[in-house]
């Protein structure tokens, strides 16, 4: 998506941006993006983390940079120079030791999305990107749920949600998520698979909405298992559930085909003959597409009420404090959010 189809509207959305785990990468990553001028083009922007650590990190990666307390997303314009934080926890964090997993990074990081979702929903902005937050962490702190996606569908009140990737024009929404892999046959249903072929095409169909031209999104289902099954040699998964998802799909008018061997259908939409990929566990959908975006991925949340994109990366605690953190991620999320937005 070039810049310009987001930094040529006339008044850019108002986005809130989470800090998430303040042990990691996330508050690096904030003031070193803050100075690239794309970011700004794209949204106004405000933090909703903790003041202290973003001064300490801007002090340390970028001396120019002015933190300015503010009472809601919308009150200051942000800038190359000015980043506005909104205070998004009581927490005390200044002695969170960095690179290591605290209770109390966990909590401040579930403070920020529940701030976050308070301001959407009061109108002060358009919608949410948020830095990765640490699933140790979070349990520590006694959060029960494994990640953002179930979290901001607890908060929104969302009962039908998933997760996609997104990066150069294609999506991949993934069945199940944050599961062990032996789980993974109890939550696969015909039902599960429908439903997230229908959320990836509204999704898919609002990304895409100027290339597109009014066709459908074209999607493709992965196999379970080796080879899609090869006939139900190695498994009845394709011919028991994921075929048939197919043909109710095709019924309803959706423009999906499969299931197709994971390996071959990645090519395709590598090649640009897909717009969608419906993957059907973890793995399978985010190994391949990191291979192909490197840190560029964004993480898109449907099915909410709200926007809500993200880095696709995790709080690195192996590099925190060593200065190589790559803000690109977050300018992409940023980009696909006010895409969103438009």
């Amino acid at each position: 998506m070039p810049d310009s189809e987001v930094a040529g509207t006339s008044v850019p959305p108002c986005l809130v941006v989470t800090l998430g785990d303040v042990a990691g990468i996330g508050p690096e990553v904030v003031v070193r993006a803050w100075g690239d001028p794309r970011l700004h083009a794209f949204a106004c922007l405000t933090v909703i983390g903790d003041v202290g650590i973003l001064e300490r990190e801007a002090r340390r990666w970028n001396p120019a940079l002015r933190v300015e307390v503010v009472g809601k997303p919308d009150s200051l314009r942000s800038s190359e120079q000015v980043l506005p934080v909104l205070q998004g926890t009581a927490v005390k964090l200044h002695d969170v030791r960095p690179g290591t997993v605290s209770s109390r990074a966990g909590q401040a990081s579930y403070d920020f999305l529940r701030r976050a979702v308070e301001c959407l929903s009061r109108g002060e902005a358009r919608g949410m990107v948020t830095l990765p937050i640490h699933k140790e962490g979070l349990r520590a702190a006694g959060v029960p749920f494994p990640g953002h996606t179930e979290i901001l569908a607890d908060l929104t009140g969302t009962t039908r949600f998933g997760m996609m990737l997104w990066y150069g024009g294609l999506g991949v929404t993934h069945v199940t998520l944050h599961m062990a892999l032996r789980d993974l046959f109890v939550h696969l249903s015909v039902e599960a698979v429908l439903e997230k072929i229908d959320l990836t095409v509204k999704m898919l169909s609002r990304l895409k909405r100027a290339e597109l031209g009014g066709r459908p999104p074209r999607l493709g289902l992965c196999g379970l298992n080796p080879h899609a099954g090869e006939g139900g040699l190695f498994g009845r998964e394709e011919i028991e559930i994921l075929a048939p998802a197919v043909q109710a799909a095709q019924e309803r008018g959706f423009e999906v085909s499969g299931p197709w061997p994971s390996d071959t259908l990645f090519l395709q939409g590598k090649d640009g003959k897909l717009d969608g990929i419906i993957a059907l566990y973890h793995d399978q959908g985010h190994i391949p597409m990191k291979l192909l975006a490197g840190y560029r991925a964004v993480n898109i949340t449907l099915g909410l009420p709200i926007v809500r994109t993200s880095v696709a990366h995790g709080t690195a605690y192996d590099i925190v404090g060593k200065g190589i953190a790559d803000p690109g991620g977050l300018i992409e999320a940023v980009r696909a959010a006010a895409l969103l937005c438009g």
